[in-house]
């Protein structure tokens, strides 16, 4: 089956074309396409959680599409197991998890360790309790002080189904964020279902900005030049908690400190919850390298909760965001990366497609990475990196640093 990847030419069409795939930038009507010439090389071919290697699933492992698409948890979960079948499971799936990463530490070079972390308290969720914030700072960093200097902000979120995972797992992102951004790169440690269910993840994602903004001044961070980043799980809170921090300063009594979150970069993120995941596997350009239902179940039981909750809610599923939501709460840069062998590919591609559209018209810069499946970066090899991982990741933060040195 032949790869897509979203073109955006200087008319306000938008069109899909098939077998291209360099980096194409959707931008507003008024500014050309741009495409590079870069084809990654080959990567890792296991669909990955959070270091956790999956096999391939064959036909057997598969439901069949739903008729009608699943409008509350209840349809996407069936009848959820208890919740503390669904912690035990999580323990288990975790202790994997830790594992997995630890390998994918050890190659070289290794990612950094944060220069000091954080925790704060929550304020917008229900749910209340405190979470941590980990700082991965440059070198001038400690100088600030005396200097006076102010540095941009990258806010990364986690990936892992919202059940999985740990906040220190991008420090190799991070790693070309601090070289080529000159920035800091702050990492959210975000309370994980099924102990704590949607919306949780997504007010502590809120949350983090928060508190970045109101004490940007202590930690010599400029909050005009702000952006958040986030892979699978963590890429939807990229996206989301923008969206809940607009919505949540609108119920302030008084306007917070003056910022700018400039760029929202997301990897392979999951965006509409509206959509099966029966049907999602069924229209993958390789169903046998998507994530199996035995995870997939598990994300889904444990962060899908009431029942009764609605799976449109924007700050769950972006992609049912009304064009005015999107036009205001997301940043106008938006980096966007999916995975031709992945099952959220489709959702992911339909969302860049609309946020470099009119109304919403943000600058897009969109890459289907091929022959790769959900996760791909997050191999467990002790002896290196995924193949081509460094070179997008560099890329990605290449188009990081020229937002920040804008106007």
């Amino acid at each position: 089956m032949p790869s897509q990847s979203l073109c955006r030419p200087s008319s306000t069409k938008v069109s899909l074309n098939c077998n291209c795939l360099p980096l194409h930038r959707t931008t507003n009507s008024t500014k050309k396409q741009q495409t590079s010439k870069h084809h990654p090389p080959p990567m890792s071919k296991i669909p990955t959680v959070q270091g956790i290697p999956i096999p391939p699933i064959t036909s057997a492992d598969t439901d069949p599409v739903p008729k009608k698409k699943p409008s509350k948890a209840k349809d996407a979960t069936g009848a959820p197991p208890s919740r503390w079948y669904l912690k035990m499971t999580a323990g288990f799936w975790r202790s994997l998890q830790v594992v997995g990463m630890s390998l994918h530490y050890l190659a070289p070079p290794r990612p950094p360790n944060p220069s000091f972390s954080k925790t704060i308290p929550s304020t917008i969720s229900k749910s209340k309790g405190d979470f941590k914030l980990h700082f991965y700072t440059p070198k001038s960093y400690t100088g600030a002080s005396k200097s006076g200097k102010r540095y941009p902000a990258v806010v990364n979120f986690h990936g892992g189904g919202f059940t999985l995972g740990n906040a220190t797992d991008d420090a190799r992102f991070g790693r070309f964020v601090l070289d080529t951004c000159d920035a800091l790169f702050i990492c959210v440690d975000y309370r994980l279902a099924p102990e704590f269910p949607f919306p949780t993840a997504v007010d502590d994602g809120a949350d983090a900005l928060l508190y970045l903004v109101r004490h940007a001044d202590e930690l010599h961070i400029d909050a005009s030049r702000l952006a958040t980043s986030g892979f699978s799980a963590g890429g939807n809170i990229a996206i989301t908690a923008p969206l809940r921090l607009t919505a949540h300063l609108k119920t302030l009594p008084q306007p917070t400190t003056a910022h700018r979150i400039r760029a929202v970069a997301t990897w392979y993120p999951i965006t509409d919850y509206t959509l099966s995941r029966a049907e999602r596997r069924a229209t993958a350009v390789r169903p046998d390298q998507t994530l199996p239902p035995t995870l997939t179940n598990l994300f889904d039981a444990s962060y899908l909760f009431p029942p009764d909750l609605d799976l449109g809610d924007p700050f769950l599923s972006p992609s049912r965001a009304s064009d005015a939501m999107l036009a205001e709460g997301i940043p106008d840069t938006v980096v966007f990366y999916t995975c031709e062998w992945d099952m959220l590919l489709r959702e992911g591609e339909e969302l860049a497609t609309r946020l470099g559209k009119p109304p919403v018209g943000k600058t897009v810069h969109y890459k289907m990475i091929p022959e790769v499946p959900h996760g791909w970066d997050k191999s467990p090899d002790p002896l290196r990196p995924a193949a081509g991982s460094g070179e997008l990741y560099a890329e990605c933060c290449g188009i990081l640093r020229d937002v920040f040195e804008g106007e």
